[in-house]
């Protein structure tokens, strides 16, 4: 039987991975040998071990943790589960490659302060609008939170990104465009006002973001002071999501909403309606009965009212929404923006 099995040593030069790593894997549970010798304590490899140990090694070379990557393992037979989970670690490891260039693009800054490195992007009016469009309703108006009563644009890889949130719900949309430098900076709201009204029409657009985020077009010039406050991460909530998604007409949307029944819910002093939203048996968008809610149950309930502003954010054109149970937010999909709103417990 040893014989036809490998050595930890040649199970280390057929699969990349060391042999203290066959060993500590071993001991996790993650990949234990066929066979153990009782009295030498060798450890053996049979030849079907060789795929989920590649697949290990692979897997550890690109940074996922060991709990994601037993998943991973644990649903070879599974293609779409298990890349599922590679397809989530891809998006982390996007997120943090454009946050270390725009850290980067920072200190690049910081070393040749005679030659402030301030971002641009020129962009179409057109694009630059639908965009600020598609966030401004999601802007704070909290005083107690005033990084949120800001936007925040981001400009990297020929493109710019507006972000927004008021806690309880987060709109995302880009442009893009022809992009000198990388960078962010947190625009406040009045700057996004002024520089909606001097995009509209035709042309083209030229934005700065630095310590004063400039917008150029033919009709004028804003200008304002970047707000020097943190800015939740935004990426967290925004990664490819695992829910069931239904495309929808935003009409057909409304008027199932105006046939709902709603729940009169209160927030901080703010009363509010709350609809449950589910997806029927033919794979349609529908309303629910509000008893129809349940914590481990396929229904959402969200604020009426946020839906359908997020509705009007996402422009004319087919929506798509994403569900994933009563206690993950409702995600809203656009050909130009993103948006989620938080669930409501009833």
């Amino acid at each position: 039987m040893e014989s036809e099995m490998r050595s930890i040593g040649e199970m280390a030069r057929a699969t990349g991975l060391t042999a203290s790593a066959l060993r500590f894997y071993d001991s996790a549970g993650v990949l234990v040998p066929a066979r153990v010798d009782p009295v030498t304590g060798y450890r053996h490899y049979a030849d079907e071990q060789l795929k989920p140990a590649r697949v290990l090694a692979s897997l550890r070379r690109v940074g996922m943790p060991l709990a994601e990557v037993v998943r991973v393992l644990g649903a070879l037979g599974d293609p779409a589960a298990a890349e599922a989970v590679l397809a989530a670690h891809l998006g982390r490891l996007e997120a943090g490659l454009a946050d270390a260039r725009t850290e980067l693009s920072r200190v690049s800054a910081l070393l040749r302060p005679e030659e402030p490195l301030m971002p641009t992007i020129t962009c179409s009016n057109r694009d630059l609008t639908v965009a600020i469009d598609a966030v401004r309703f999601a802007v704070g108006r909290d005083p107690a939170l005033p990084a949120l009563a800001g936007v925040l644009v981001e400009v990297e890889d020929g493109l710019v990104r507006l972000v927004a949130t008021d806690r309880f719900r987060l709109a995302t949309a880009t442009a893009t465009g022809v992009a000198d430098g990388a960078g962010s900076a947190l625009a406040p709201a009045t700057f996004l006002d002024e520089a909606r009204a001097l995009a509209a029409g035709d042309g083209s657009a030229r934005l700065t973001v630095g310590p004063e985020i400039v917008l150029e077009t033919a009709a004028g010039r804003a200008a304002a002071p970047a707000l020097d406050l943190p800015f939740p991460d935004y990426r967290r909530l925004t990664g490819g999501g695992s829910g069931r998604r239904v495309a929808v007409d935003p009409a057909a949307v409304r008027a199932t909403l105006a046939a709902a029944p709603t729940v009169a819910r209160t927030w901080e002093g703010v009363d509010y309606e709350a609809t449950v939203l589910t997806v029927d048996d033919a794979g349609r968008l529908a309303a629910a009965a509000p008893d129809a809610w349940t914590e481990d149950g396929a229904a959402v309930a969200v604020n009426r009212e946020f839906l359908l502003q997020a509705l009007d954010a996402g422009g004319p054109g087919q929506l798509e929404l994403e569900l994933d149970g009563p206690i993950r937010p409702l995600a809203v999909r656009s050909a130009g923006g993103f948006s989620i709103l938080m669930p409501v417990r009833l």
